[in-house]
């Protein structure tokens, strides 16, 4: 399996990304180089295919199935891709706070710590559908690291479309999220520009 080494502050910096949305409370003190050339119409769109991807952590080929799978769909293009990039199961447990950074998020799923249904799920991409319960096994949830990350976690918001009860560490999706409950700086329409050329 392909992993993105790069150091975080580092790959932010570049992206003009603020780390917060990867679950990073460091801030880089380093200022980024202020270049003189121009950026191509090309140049804007990978750099959003990019901060997208990097958010997400996910690699070319599954985005670029995802941005198929949305192109399916019904509706808007843009949206659609966000919403299932969004629904990752890797994902909805960072927005549940259940992990300090993404990376961590994905790494308790791998580790079978997440159970959707009352069945364990180990796969980071695993998508949610409106309606599932997604818990932490119950053997896991006594565990002193949960325990630590609750703690660090409890002050995030939690978005509209999941319902959590935090004691028991359980949530239930309530709906996909729309475009507007997605707080992630990504300008999705350039990313359907670039795939449609």
């Amino acid at each position: 399996m392909a992993i993105d080494k790069t150091p975080v502050l580092k790959r932010c910096r570049s992206l003009g990304l603020d780390p917060v949305f990867l679950g990073v409370d460091k801030k880089s003190k380093r200022q980024p180089r202020n270049s003189r050339r121009k950026v191509s119409e090309y140049g804007k769109q990978l750099k959003e295919k990019q901060k997208a991807k990097f958010i997400y952590g996910v690699l070319e080929k599954p985005f670029r199935n995802y941005y198929r799978q949305a192109d399916v769909k019904k509706g808007q293009t843009g949206e659609n891709l966000m919403t299932i990039l969004e629904s990752r199961l890797d994902n909805v447990v960072f927005r549940l706070g259940w992990a300090r950074t993404r990376r961590e998020a994905r790494q308790i799923v791998d580790h079978k710590f997440v159970a959707v249904n009352g069945r364990k799920v180990n796969i980071p991409s695993y998508l949610v559908k409106a309606g599932d319960l997604v818990e932490i096994v119950e053997k896991k949830k006594t565990l002193q690291r949960m325990k630590d990350i609750v703690e660090v976690t409890g002050g995030r918001m939690i978005p509209d479309w999941l319902e959590a009860d935090t004691e028991n560490l359980k949530a239930t999706v309530k709906s996909l999220p729309t475009r507007d409950q997605i707080d992630v700086p990504v300008d999705e329409m350039q990313i359907v520009e670039l795939y449609s050329k």
